[in-house]
């Protein structure tokens, strides 16, 4: 059974200096159990009930726990036990995973402080039902009684089961267990209220029409105007348009220093409280730390196992970073007219544009225009048919009559089949553009577990994809740059992994793997944007329908290594920033400034007072202490993504070894063992570093 949480999976904020989350990629109600934080947003001072159905559901959850508990020691089988208790946390995702998911997505605000409410409800409710004695001693008095016949899925599921009982501090003194239980709420609430900050930050830039010179006039048009001079707000698309492109620095510099502090003091306060009540968790359980905590469960086991991998990766990168920093110098000196200048992170967008052009001949603008919406989705959809044997049917129309809410007109929903045997696999919805009060990166969500219930029928699972792309104009559509083109297929990645999952137990559906791993099957599907023969089946230009041409993809692929050193130093700033919020055994952390002390010690920037990025970094709820997952499992994407380089990357072939050794197993096998399966041998580094264009020596 899984405890309740956001379970996010953003995008991570490798192709820009920024935190593009994500998750993510995001799933919801997927982590171990006992083990979840919730994330996302509350508005508590508004008092918002949680919805009358979220209640009841829980009531009924609760009866179903007495029911367990009820059964006499000697009579208890799995079926009665742990069976069903993966079945309460099946059907409790069911019947409340959507009214939680509304205070990402719905437009209206007192849907979604409801939303907020409800999470905050849920996840207090599996916080206390972790620490519930009388359930704890029914599950152990059949876990030390004999047990055979359990299927490998079954047995783990109870393996796993007492491993968290263990983890939640079950075997501890009352008094132990109380503060557990306290510290778990508060989390979970601060949580919450650190997203909504994020949220509901209304940081604006106001810059004159000069300080937007370079901007696209439609870019221009979108933004609001006040007083003589344009509003620039923090979201994705706005913040993308000035950074990449305004030529003067000073406007870059206004917008960059502006997006390093979203979320503000009251969010660094809120994250400061965290950290401490997360070092004292951890030291409950008898953990040096909160990321030994975290990682008890996953592939890389301790906080030494990451700093080992950071300090074998850093030199590495660093070579490389080193000469992607000196050809931007040389970029900037030559642009500005100034021997002396240099990079700041604030020119980093648009000196890489300007490179992309005038060396690569490629203008992102430009290439933006090969990708429409409608016709990239179109193609996604045709890449995945293709390669796993599935159709996709847009039934928006009949979302209400199938029990599916939209909650805004800019949502589609799609019905995924398995084309072999005819059976419905589940559902997916998108929802790709900003609006105000949405989640402002791109994320998908499990809302629903896969279940095989004990009659046979199935609960099939249900996805999300939520993004914030730029949205089409009256005479032009929605028009994706590469880039975003990658983030849809990166979240459409942990989409497939819901929906083509074959795990019987809803413990294991899906993304319920090690979180470590989680990334590694989405970042492999963005390898499918540089392909030709990929691209060739969609990428074509929205007004002349002509194709990507072959020298613009080239040019692509050519500089598809410009700056990734800096770029993955950035990555790594992000990670161990992370580990040292978290590996802290007191937990008082002032993070601005170690925040700060760490950026030039890790990337080739100077110090940058005034910033804050940690008070927007989603993943400091939710991945918190586990941000190196994202480059841990970028090995595993770039070595599992060779096989489809032999045999092709639309050759079915190809997709259903990987459907059937991958995500159809969900966490029903060790991630390290699938790997290892799927390869036919230990992984490798060679296809990553070969990926970033780095070199071992």
């Amino acid at each position: 059974m899984k405890l309740k949480a956001n379970t996010t999976f953003p995008s991570p904020a490798r192709r820009k200096l920024r935190i593009c989350p994500k998750g993510t990629s995001m799933r919801y109600s997927l982590r171990p159990l006992f083990l979840a934080i919730a994330v996302g947003a509350i508005a508590f001072a508004q008092a918002q009930e949680a919805p009358t159905s979220v209640k009841d559901a829980l009531a009924r959850a609760n009866a179903a726990v007495d029911e367990i508990v009820k059964v006499p020691d000697g009579k208890q089988t799995f079926a009665n036990t742990l069976g069903a208790l993966d079945d309460i946390d099946a059907r409790l995702n069911a019947e409340t995973s959507l009214s939680v998911f509304m205070q990402n997505v719905s437009p209206d605000s007192v849907v979604r402080d409801q939303a907020r409410a409800a999470d905050d409800l849920v996840t207090n409710w599996y916080n206390a039902l972790a620490k519930r004695v009388d359930l704890y001693q029914a599950i152990k008095a059949y876990a030390d009684g004999p047990h055979s016949g359990l299927t490998p899925e079954q047995e783990r599921f109870l393996k796993f089961t007492m491993r968290d009982y263990h983890l939640s501090g079950m075997d501890l003194p009352k008094e132990q267990r109380d503060r557990l239980l306290a510290i778990e709420n508060e989390e979970s609430r601060l949580g919450i209220q650190f997203g909504q900050n994020i949220a509901d930050d209304e940081t604006v830039v106001p810059l004159t029409l000069d300080e937007l010179k370079g901007v696209a006039k439609e870019e221009i048009a979108k933004l609001v105007m006040s007083n003589g001079v344009y509003l620039v707000p923090m979201d994705d698309p706005s913040f993308d348009a000035v950074n990449g492109y305004a030529t003067n620095p000073v406007s870059r510099q206004k917008t960059w220093l502006a997006y390093k502090r979203r979320g503000g003091q009251k969010n660094v306060d809120v994250l400061e409280q965290l950290l401490k009540l997360r070092a004292e968790h951890a030291k409950i359980l008898g953990f040096k730390n909160h990321v030994d905590e975290v990682l008890a469960t996953r592939m890389a086991k301790n906080s030494d196992t990451v700093a080992k991998f950071y300090t074998q990766l850093r030199p590495i990168v660093r070579r490389k970073s080193l000469a992607d920093h000196a050809e931007f110098d040389a970029l900037v000196r030559k642009t500005t007219g100034n021997p002396k200048a240099k990079m700041m992170p604030w020119d980093y967008g648009f000196y890489k544009n300007k490179l992309m052009r005038d060396k690569y001949a490629v203008d992102d603008r430009k290439v933006a225009e090969y990708f429409p919406m409608q016709a990239t989705i179109d193609g996604l959809l045709g890449v995945a048919s293709k390669l796993y044997n599935i159709s996709f049917k847009e039934v928006t129309r009949n979302a209400e009559k199938l029990g599916f809410p939209i909650w805004h007109p800019d949502v589609k929903l799609f019905a995924v089949t398995d084309i072999a045997t005819g059976d419905e696999l589940g559902h997916i919805y998108m929802d790709l553009f900003p609006r105000p009060g949405k989640y402002t990166h791109a994320a998908c969500w499990g809302l629903v577990p896969r279940k095989v219930w004990a009659d046979g029928t199935i609960q099939k699972p249900l996805a999300a994809l939520v993004c914030n792309f730029t949205k089409p104009t009256a005479d032009k559509p929605s028009l994706l740059p590469h880039d975003q083109v990658e983030t849809l297929f990166h979240e459409f990645g942990h989409g497939l992994h819901n929906l083509l999952t074959e795990a019987t137990l809803a413990h294991f559906s899906g993304t319920s793997v090690e979180q470590d791993f989680v990334e590694a099957p989405s970042q492999m599907f963005e390898n499918w944007t540089w392909d030709a023969g990929v691209l060739s089946t969609f990428a074509k230009h929205f007004k002349t329908h002509q194709p990507l041409p072959t020298t613009l993809l080239k040019g692509m692929v050519a500089a598809r290594t410009v700056g990734s050193g800096l770029e993955t130093e950035h990555q790594i700033y992000y990670g161990m920033t992370d580990q040292a919020f978290h590996t802290d055994p007191t937990g008082k952390v002032n993070t601005t400034k170690l925040g700060l002390d760490m950026y030039p010690q890790i990337e080739l920037y100077p110090r940058i007072p005034g910033t804050m990025y940690q008070a927007s970094f989603d993943h400091l709820v939710g991945y918190d202490g586990a941000y190196y997952g994202y480059e841990w499992s970028l090995v595993y994407a770039q070595d599992m993504f060779q096989r489809f380089q032999q045999l092709g990357l639309l050759n079915p072939k190809a997709g259903q070894y990987y459907r059937e050794k991958v995500l159809s197993k969900g966490g029903t096998r060790d991630a390290m063992e699938m790997l290892k399966d799927y390869l036919g041998r230990e992984p490798k580094i060679d296809a990553y570093l070969k990926y970033l264009g780095f070199t071992a020596k």
